[in-house]
């Protein structure tokens, strides 16, 4: 029995202990481990190894959640005719991209490094232009989409070769059966929406 409940037993009932449920809120300390380290990890692979692959796979993530958010803004800002399609197309490809964060997220985490996780580190780091904030006609924002999941594949597939090379099949696996597989279908899918349209001029 805890030592403060014993203190306040009188005539043999207990009596709560008022500081025992309040929360210590405010708590500071250091970080437990550094953005950019590797906590080893039992896992059979070279730290060295970890961190190559850690440092490719944040990459990817990064643009991988600049990815994902970018179908939402457009699920949100289509119009025109194709609105419904779109707007639910949109949204499926969303909700893979969120699967696939959690994924590539996971991954570091296993390997004993740590995920990129807030927007601002997200924004910095990111290989992807960003999309103006106002809304966009169909055909630009699938083509911003293309251009986007284009730079994913390229990281990945250059990611999972050199996984393969160091012998961190784990990654290659994530990188090539869900990362780039994904991807392809995606831009497949995007891109027949772009057969048989007339291009937009800038003038």
């Amino acid at each position: 029995m805890p030592e403060k409940l014993k203190d306040h037993k009188t005539d043999g009932a207990l009596h709560f202990e008022p500081d025992a449920a309040k929360p210590k809120v405010g708590q500071q300390a250091a970080e437990i481990q550094a953005f950019g380290t590797i906590a080893k990890l039992p896992n059979g692979l070279g730290e060295s190894v970890c961190k190559e692959s850690v440092d490719r796979l944040n990459q990817i993530l990064a643009d991988t959640m600049t990815l994902r958010d970018m179908f939402k803004k457009h699920h949100w800002q289509v119009a025109g005719p194709t609105f419904y399609q779109l707007h639910l197309l949109f949204d499926k490809f969303y909700d893979e991209q969120v699967e696939l964060v959690d994924s590539l997220a996971e991954r570091i985490q296993m390997l004993g490094g740590l995920s990129y996780a807030m927007a601002a580190d997200v924004a910095e780091a990111t290989n992807i232009p960003r999309p103006p904030k106002g809304r966009e006609a169909p055909s630009e924002q699938i083509s911003r989409l293309l251009t986007a999941l284009e730079i994913v594949l390229q990281g990945s597939r250059a990611a999972a070769k050199k996984a393969s090379d160091m012998g961190d099949d784990a990654t290659n696996d994530l990188l090539v059966s869900d990362i780039i597989r994904t991807n392809e279908l995606q831009v497949w899918f995007l891109s027949e929406h772009l057969v048989g349209i007339s291009p937009n001029r800038t003038h």
